[in-house]
């Protein structure tokens, strides 16, 4: 079998909430697996940053920093893409927040803020990258990032848990309208990784005992092993694969 097959030569990908964690840990492997990375992110110095350090391996990498929340910043951002003459091939959908309170104290703001970005941000990208996808009629790659919690629950992040769960089933929404235009949509859902969101987390002696414990992998993941499972659903050997979600989590969903 040819690794053709996982080339992304020639592609570009856009994936938000890329300077740093997750996102650029799946940036930087699909840079190597030979796309050109979009880099975003609100703050512009830090996302230039992360841009530096990749042309610095040799990667073809550009900044693009804006609010995935917001739906004229999204339009504005792909207008500009569209002067530079930066064509789109694939999404990644990985910008998200965390916010820990019981569900009787949540404030409804927190609610929203959180749904707007891990959710709603999916939404307003896609839209703008399918558009253009459908209107150049090559199709193109979407990626969401999704979760255990697309799946299961834990107390104290409910507006996670269904912004996730969204995730899951927006994922399929895509599949239903825009296959059709060879636009193929799936979702990576990560278990506990390693990254600056769960630091605290992973400083907790009760709560790294519970992953390492309820995890059959013994450990935390790392960023760069969703590379894999990206790069795989970025190219063309997933041509015919639509409205999956493959869980990266040391095998947790699998086990009571």
């Amino acid at each position: 079998m040819s690794t053709q097959l996982f080339s992304l030569q020639g592609r570009t990908a856009l994936i938000t909430g890329s300077a740093r964690g997750l996102g650029y840990g799946i940036a930087r492997g699909l840079a190597q697996a030979g796309a050109r990375v979009v880099l975003n992110g609100t703050k512009a110095d830090t996302t230039h940053a992360a841009c530096r350090v990749l042309e610095g391996e040799g990667l073809h990498a550009h900044a693009l920093p804006f609010d995935v929340t917001n739906d004229a910043a999204v339009a504005e951002a792909f207008a500009a893409l569209d002067a530079e003459g930066i064509e789109v091939d694939i999404v990644v959908n990985n910008a998200g927040i965390q916010f820990r309170k019981p569900m009787v104290d949540l404030d409804p703001a927190d609610w929203r803020r959180v749904l707007e970005v891990d959710l709603t941000s999916a939404f307003l990208v896609s839209q703008q990258a399918a558009r253009r996808m459908i209107a150049r009629g090559r199709g193109g790659k979407i990626i969401n990032i999704a979760s255990l919690m697309s799946q299961a629950a834990r107390a104290t992040v409910a507006p996670y848990t269904a912004a996730k769960g969204g995730i899951k089933t927006l994922t399929h929404s895509m599949v239903a309208e825009w296959a059709q235009f060879n636009i193929q949509a799936n979702a990576i859902g990560p278990g506990y990784m390693a990254t600056d969101m769960n630091e605290a987390l992973m400083n907790d002696p009760a709560f790294d005992a519970w992953v390492k414990g309820r995890t059959p992998a013994k450990r935390w993941g790392q960023p760069d092993e969703l590379v894999g499972a990206a790069v795989f659903l970025a190219s063309p050997a997933s041509n015919y694969v639509n409205g999956q979600l493959i869980y990266v989590d040391g095998g947790m969903l699998a086990v009571l």
